[in-house]
């Protein structure tokens, strides 16, 4: 079978504060877009076999894709085995998901080849926090670390996402955080109504201050955006990849065109989210 790992965009990113377990406390609106990577899973006798193409990806036990399969694979009892050929598009440390995306992607598809009384999102919260939220909904507020997730419904947006082929860790991300930088938590109400009314989201992203302190030159490239004609332009996650709204999909497709013209050498797509 053939999938689509989607990426995902965070509407806004608090984070809260550190939590005794040293993790730090967010508090997000997460929502899946169109585009991202796709994989083509298929049921073999035994084993795990993994291709990966594009973006120089290892193909080893470290992948998170090999990590999804070999979790409900043994969870299952070892029902079968599978083979995944993971055709990469999205960038890598990018604040997209992808990683992630492609393990429930993985989960999804090996639950459907090899059916078993499994807990997904147990499974999917042990391999990393954002991998639960792709397991459901399009549109979904998080908390905790991001794996207390209420689903909303779906939110029409088009956007413009650029990624210039910076990496960031989210490790290198929240290493920056200090404590004057922690902030409240989001309106997801207003966030919602802004962008469904074309205006500018009350949002913001905590992770934004260290990245830009450590990448001076994705704070620039925000304010160009702005100066584009995009709104409510935002870092994703932990960085690199900004993003902004555009007024419909044609906006964003000519947004794109005029970016990717002035940097060939960015990842730009436009997209929406789904709905």
């Amino acid at each position: 079978m053939e999938l689509l790992a989607p990426a995902k965009v965070n509407l806004g990113l608090s984070v809260l504060g550190r939590r005794p377990d040293g993790y730090h406390e967010l508090h997000t609106l997460f929502a899946a877009l169109r585009v991202g990577d796709r994989l083509w899973v298929e049921a073999i006798p035994e084993g795990i076999e993994l291709e990966v193409r594009g973006q120089g990806l290892p193909a080893n036990t470290d992948n998170l894709v090999y990590k999804a399969a070999l979790a409900y694979l043994s969870a299952a009892g070892w029902p079968g085995g599978v083979k995944v050929v993971l055709e990469k598009n999205l960038p890598l440390a990018a604040g997209l998901g992808g990683g992630s995306s492609d393990a429930a992607a993985v989960l999804r598809a090996l639950a459907r080849l090899y059916p078993a009384p499994l807990e997904l999102p147990s499974l999917a919260l042990k391999l990393g926090a954002d991998v639960p939220f792709f397991l459901g909904p399009g549109l979904a507020e998080g908390r905790g670390v991001g794996e207390r997730l209420t689903p909303l419904p779906p939110l029409q947006a088009a956007l413009v996402l650029l990624n210039p082929g910076i990496a960031v860790s989210a490790a290198e991300a929240y290493k920056g955080l200090t404590p004057e930088m922690w902030q409240p938590e989001l309106d997801v109400a207003g966030i919602q109504a802004a962008i469904q009314a074309g205006e500018e989201p009350p949002y913001w992203n905590t992770l934004e201050r260290p990245v830009f302190r450590m990448h001076p030159y994705l704070e620039a490239l925000k304010q160009e955006l702005y100066r584009l004609g995009l709104k409510g332009v935002l870092m994703s996650g932990s960085g690199s990849t900004l993003f902004g709204l555009a007024g419909d999909v044609h906006e964003a497709q000519h947004f794109a065109e005029v970016l990717r013209s002035k940097y060939p050498s960015f990842w730009v797509v436009a997209s929406e989210t789904v709905s």
